[in-house]
């Protein structure tokens, strides 16, 4: 079944937010560097190169009418597994500011419409 033009406009909107999500973790890494667990092996920048190339490849995925429905699942499951950096950020940001202690706690439940937007552009590929 293909997509209507209806229902195309949240699959690229999800693809350009990974699409921007995934170049920042190369152009700007430390942040992300920050908020990578401890618990992974390996160094942060890494996680945070490999994490930024996934979310590329989701981008793509997500975009492309042909793969979009994989591309919506996988990026849902991208979504719940870098769940426990935002809790390590929002962890970490206890102390700083009220401004950076908001957006670190948003950022929490911010995870939730994010993977029903992807489960949803799944469904509607």
């Amino acid at each position: 079944m293909q997509p209507t033009r209806s229902r195309a406009p949240a699959a690229l909107a999800l693809a350009g937010l990974l699409g921007v999500a995934g170049v920042t973790h190369f152009a700007r890494p430390r942040p992300y560097d920050s908020i990578v667990p401890r618990s992974l092996p390996g160094g942060p920048r890494a996680w945070t190169y490999a994490s930024g190339a996934a979310e590329l490849a989701l981008a793509a995925a997500v975009a492309a009418p042909r793969t979009r429905g994989l591309g919506g699942l996988l990026a849902a499951w991208f979504f719940v597994a870098v769940f426990p950096a935002n809790v390590k950020m929002a962890r970490d940001f206890r102390h700083k500011s009220a401004k950076a202690r908001a957006i670190a706690y948003g950022r929490l439940p911010l995870q939730v419409p994010l993977v029903l937007w992807a489960l949803r552009v799944r469904r509607d590929a």
